[in-house]
């Protein structure tokens, strides 16, 4: 995506931004040398901590934590914001190869060079002790969930490496917060919880394959597996079965906590953002990026969909 205000910006900084980059006035008022860090974190990209974030709050509330849980579900933003942060950059420091090969991941700041493997990686412990505040205010029961999901995330950056579906990985450690704010308002685990964070993952195989289809051709001549290049020409019906069970599992959910009909029609208009993504999807130009983003709004329905079931 060109950014419309490129003109007054410095060539310099130009070449560390992401071309689908969100930058706008705040990361501009960064001193200079710390902006190659924002970048490398994806501060400029709300996007990924939104997507992080949802399947946790939806986790707080279908699990009846809203609203006298509310200062939780600022914990799980701010945690969000930083171990997402701190997951881009690790997944930079093992890719920055194959970054490097890729047109749209070659002005990554590593990749670029302008930031040093040395100091992206005392970055990624700065972020990490950040998230360590976030995991103290929790439940011993909660923190030991979220350290479970540690091993998943060290061994997501492999898994383009040696799998066609890393997309399904991804879904693993990028749903991870359902669990951990389930645990954390219930003490323990529950079918309903757990049918609430197989559906995040189908919703993120989903949403991510679409992302993926910006860099079919560049993942192929670099050897980089993709659930978007699995699915060839049946992407749309791939991406549609993905939301599909999103949705099967999300309604299981629902009606294991409410056990009423009903229930399950809330969550009609997220079945409606779905049809509206896969009916209209386009494989290239800037349609794959725009339907991907719209998932933050998604993360909005389905967090409304959780609080009319959780509360009932």
């Amino acid at each position: 995506m060109t950014d419309t205000n490129a003109s007054t910006a410095a060539p310099a900084e130009l070449a560390t931004h992401m071309p689908d980059t969100e930058v706008r006035g705040l990361l501009r008022l960064l001193p200079r040398g710390a902006r190659p860090y924002a970048l490398l974190a994806r501060f400029d990209r709300p996007i990924g901590w939104w997507l992080l974030f949802w399947p946790g709050a939806w986790a707080v509330a279908l699990a009846g934590g809203l609203p006298e849980r509310w200062p939780l579900i600022l914990w799980l933003l701010l945690g969000a914001i930083v171990m997402r942060g701190a997951g881009c950059v690790y997944n930079d420091i093992v890719d920055r190869d194959l970054d490097a090969q890729v047109a749209r991941t070659a002005s990554r700041p590593i990749a670029s060079g302008a930031v040093s493997l040395k100091a992206a990686w005392a970055w990624l412990v700065t972020l990490c002790l950040v998230g360590l505040v976030v995991l103290l205010q929790l439940r011993l029961a909660a923190q030991i969930v979220a350290l479970a999901s540690l091993l998943l995330v060290a061994a997501y950056p492999f898994m383009k490496r040696i799998t066609w579906w890393p997309q399904v990985w991804l879904g693993l450690v990028f749903t991870w917060a359902a669990p951990v704010g389930w645990v954390e308002v219930t003490g323990s685990m529950a079918p309903a919880g757990l049918q609430l964070y197989a559906g995040s993952l189908f919703w993120v195989v989903g949403y991510d394959t679409i992302y993926a289809l910006q860099d079919r051709e560049d993942d192929e001549l670099a050897g980089i597996k993709s659930s978007a290049r699995a699915m060839g020409a049946h992407v749309r019906a791939g991406v549609g079965l993905c939301y599909g069970t999103a949705l099967l599992l999300w309604g299981t959910a629902f009606w294991l906590t409410a056990q009423v009909p009903l229930a399950v029609a809330a969550l009609l208009p997220m079945a409606l953002h779905f049809l509206w993504q896969v009916g209209t999807l386009k494989q290239d130009g800037a349609d794959p990026l725009l339907k991907f983003r719209s998932n933050r709004f998604a993360g909005l329905l389905m967090l409304a969909a959780c609080l009319v079931v959780g509360s009932a």
